[in-house]
């Protein structure tokens, strides 16, 4: 990113301080204490005319992106708020200038706070609620700065903010199926993702896809959608939908994602269960029935053989399982 740059550019350029609350590490006293680390983990180098800076420490911890390099400043991940369901009126529209590390919090709590609200939750804990949860977010969100395919030039990291959903996307296609990413993990930038979960921005091993499935059922909001394009993949939060607003498709999903939830928490998948995941009473057993059935034919679910064979006490797999 940096090549001969000076003692004082590289703390000038990088934001030290951040890294160091980030690791959990105490200040160095001096300035070649900071330096001698940034060293030892291979973020910078000491050449004979000075320091270089490498680009997975400008792309984590720089103060301004573009003050390194156009290429850089077009890593930046940009928001976009648009005011109704479609992109005819944009309300906001900027890039997130700082590294990912050091303007991760930042960013999240931004768009966090730009979110609608969720009146549904809020009447249940009498609380003001948004309408995506901010752990949701946050883990979406550090997924695609990870996931994101660097070759892929004058792309960025999208987080588009609509009246009725939240869409996070990265350029790149994801190395395995969209319909695994619950329960497999394989990471294109291993010491971009090495270094992230060292600095807790994100998920230990796995891609924290679970726990925004689980918050989606906290916050009765409809099954997160993982889709791919030719060049990017992009994954989508919905804002609150009653069960008998939610199309077929939405349906499905949401009972392939809930089926999934349960096997990865050494659970299983019933009729009662799914009633709970919509919210829906006993009275409705086989409305919950026709759903299982229509997942089933979908090829996304089967029958947990080794249980039951009374249908109504039936459990379920992921087709995977």
């Amino acid at each position: 990113a940096r090549a001969g740059a000076s003692a004082e550019e590289v703390v000038a350029l990088l934001d030290t301080q951040s890294f160091f609350d980030l690791m959990q590490l105490p200040y160095p006293t001096n300035r070649d204490g900071v330096l001698e680390r940034l060293a030892k983990e291979r973020l910078i180098e000491r050449k004979p005319d000075g320091w270089n800076i490498n680009n997975l420490a400008a792309i984590l911890l720089a103060k301004r992106l573009d003050a390194f390099s156009p290429e850089l400043a077009r890593k930046a991940a940009r928001v976009v708020i648009y005011e109704g369901a479609n992109k005819l009126t944009t309300r906001y529209d900027e890039p997130q200038p700082q590294g990912y590390a050091v303007g991760f919090e930042k960013l999240v709590d931004f768009v966090h706070s730009s979110a609608p609200r969720n009146h549904f939750v809020e009447q249940a804990l009498r609380d003001e609620v948004k309408m995506f949860p901010r752990q949701a977010i946050r883990e979406l969100v550090a997924n695609a700065l990870v996931h994101q395919d660097f070759e892929a030039t004058g792309q960025s990291v999208m987080v588009e903010m609509y009246a009725d959903r939240l869409e996070v996307s990265n350029p790149g296609l994801p190395p395995i199926q969209v319909e695994r990413f619950i329960d497999e993990f394989r990471s294109r930038n291993e010491r971009l993702a090495e270094l992230m979960r060292r600095m807790r921005v994100c998920e230990e091993k796995g891609s924290g896809i679970d726990k925004v499935i689980h918050l989606a059922e906290v916050y009765q909001l409809p099954a997160p959608d993982f889709r791919t394009s030719e060049t990017r993949t992009t994954a989508v939060l919905f804002a609150h939908r009653d069960f008998a607003d939610m199309s077929k498709t939405d349906r499905i999903r949401a009972c392939y994602q809930h089926c999934c939830l349960k096997y990865v928490s050494n659970e299983r998948m019933s009729n009662q269960s799914l009633r709970e995941r919509f919210r829906l009473p006993e009275s409705k057993t086989a409305t919950a029935s026709q759903v299982i059935s229509a997942t089933r034919t979908a090829e996304l679910i089967k029958p947990d053989e080794s249980d039951t064979t009374s249908t109504r006490y039936a459990r379920y797999l992921p087709f995977w399982a």
